[in-house]
């Protein structure tokens, strides 16, 4: 069965509502997880819930499985059945696939890895042009086998404190032109905002 997550790229209320408001719902992201003007990593975690939220908007809470096993680090989703990896990236880099930080275990996850899962992937551009991208597991099977390992990652230094295991801005490219690729793009403007990221906390506490 074809994942069903194609739909958002094919309903054009919903794609005028993505290409306005996830700027805005992105921007409440980095408020929350700033500390000193400084956006920390939590923010991926943060912008994960909202693209999970558009999914149970679309399809409904009882068919979007959120409470996924910590053995399947790179699914984040399914829908209707169907797994769903949910990646964030700012420009063109840092689409992990891995977040060990172990060497060994970084060159053992390139040996055994083979795309398993559709991705959903917002590209932020702020003051620029992204988008927000559905990349079947078809596209990527196409691009990896093209490119092969060593061309499909990008592996962490020697040396350097690592990151994790990503992929090649040459195979994201491939991935985001790909003939199988859908996008919706988005023009990232950042909004004056007024929000304060513990007043809910305050309010709950006033109860």
């Amino acid at each position: 069965m074809a994942n069903r997550l194609v739909e958002v790229f094919e309903d054009k209320s919903l794609k005028e509502k993505i290409a306005t408001r996830l700027p805005y719902l992105f921007n409440i992201a980095d408020i929350e997880s700033s500390r000193a003007g400084k956006v920390g990593m939590e923010v991926g975690s943060i912008r994960e819930r909202i693209l999970v939220a558009l999914l149970i908007y679309k399809f409904g809470e009882k068919n979007v499985e959120t409470e996924i096993p910590i053995t399947e680090p790179e699914i984040d989703a399914y829908l209707f059945g169907h797994p769903i990896s949910i990646k964030t990236i700012t420009g063109l880099g840092g689409v992990k696939l891995s977040w060990t930080v172990d060497a060994q275990k970084s060159r053992e996850f390139v040996m055994n890895y083979r795309p398993k899962s559709d991705i959903l992937l917002a590209q932020i551009v702020w003051n620029g042009e992204g988008g927000l991208f559905y990349i079947p597991l078809e596209a990527q099977e196409r691009v990896f086998d093209t490119m092969g390992r060593e061309g499909y990652f990008k592996l962490p230094k020697a040396g350097t404190n690592p990151r994790g295991v990503e992929i090649s801005k040459d195979a994201l490219l491939g991935l985001l032109l790909d003939k199988e690729t859908r996008t919706i793009k988005i023009s990232w403007k950042r909004s004056k905002i007024d929000y304060n990221p513990y007043q809910r906390w305050v309010d709950y506490w006033k109860r």
